[in-house]
């Protein structure tokens, strides 16, 4: 199979030709381009279909690797019919194949056949945070040191900046104890959560670490991820919360590995 000189004899140019092609690629509803021909200068539809059917399989493959929880949940037919929908959907854009999947989320929120399965959309996306975590950029983490030299009229001013593969995920339902349940091999029993849940996901040394934090915890997490000050983000925790327990809060934010940095006055504080 061979396109008759890149399609560039018909005055083509690359980029075009290549998204005609690609769009033709995905979907089995289209004929081959007419410029694909075989090497006899024949038609190519059954070659192409081959081809068309190999690389949907390879990119079935990938989304299978990056979200093997939901894959466990859904079973495999489920996982593969719901994948080639999204695939035709929303081809990637990128040739490293573990960027591709980040808008499957969505997708699996929207697709009809996972409504009974409504909390199957953060499961995916907390498995999407995962693997962004993994590749994220290398940091060294906040420690205690820095933050308890700061002087105690200066706290409240404080800004905390957020390590590159901290991730903050909330949801209605129990996804952290869903996904947690599927992350391994062993049998599910069942899942007692009813409630919503917060998911922090973290790389503090080498290994994603992935745990549920409570939600006075994920207020001001949220408010010192978006640049809010220390005092404005636990400010507002506090008067939503009213046990919330702030030094506890900081400690595991801390543990966690969450931040990477402190600013005061503008300035930075190294780790």
């Amino acid at each position: 199979m061979q396109p008759s000189s890149l399609g560039f004899a018909a005055g083509r140019e690359a980029a075009p030709y290549a998204a005609h092609f690609a769009g033709r690629l995905l979907d089995p509803g289209k004929p081959a381009p007419p410029d694909v021909t075989d090497t006899g200068g024949g038609g190519a539809e059954r070659r192409f279909g081959i081809y068309r059917n190999n690389v949907t399989v390879s990119l079935i493959g990938a989304l299978a690797a990056i979200f093997p929880t939901t894959l466990r949940i859904t079973g495999p037919e489920f996982f593969r019919a719901m994948a080639r929908f999204h695939i035709r959907a929303t081809p990637p854009t990128s040739p490293l194949l573990f960027e591709y999947g980040h808008d499957f989320a969505a997708f699996i929120a929207q697709y009809q056949h996972a409504r009974s399965m409504p909390w199957l959309a953060d499961v995916a996306r907390i498995e999407r945070a995962w693997l962004d975590a993994y590749h994220a950029a290398d940091e060294a983490v906040l420690a205690m040191e820095p933050l308890a030299a700061v002087a105690p009229e200066a706290l409240g001013a404080t800004r905390f900046i957020a390590h590159p593969a901290t991730r903050l995920l909330s949801s209605s339902y129990p996804a952290f104890s869903i996904f947690s349940a599927n992350r391994q091999d062993a049998p599910v029993g069942p899942i007692m959560a009813t409630e919503p849940e917060w998911t922090l996901v973290t790389r503090p040394v080498f290994d994603v670490e992935v745990r549920r934090i409570s939600p006075d915890a994920a207020m001001m997490i949220e408010g010192l991820m978006a640049g809010d000050t220390l005092g404005r983000a636990a400010g507002e925790a506090l008067a939503t919360f009213a046990d919330f327990d702030l030094p506890a809060a900081i400690a595991g934010l801390i543990e966690a590995g969450a931040f990477c940095g402190i600013s005061t006055n503008g300035a930075r504080d190294e780790t």
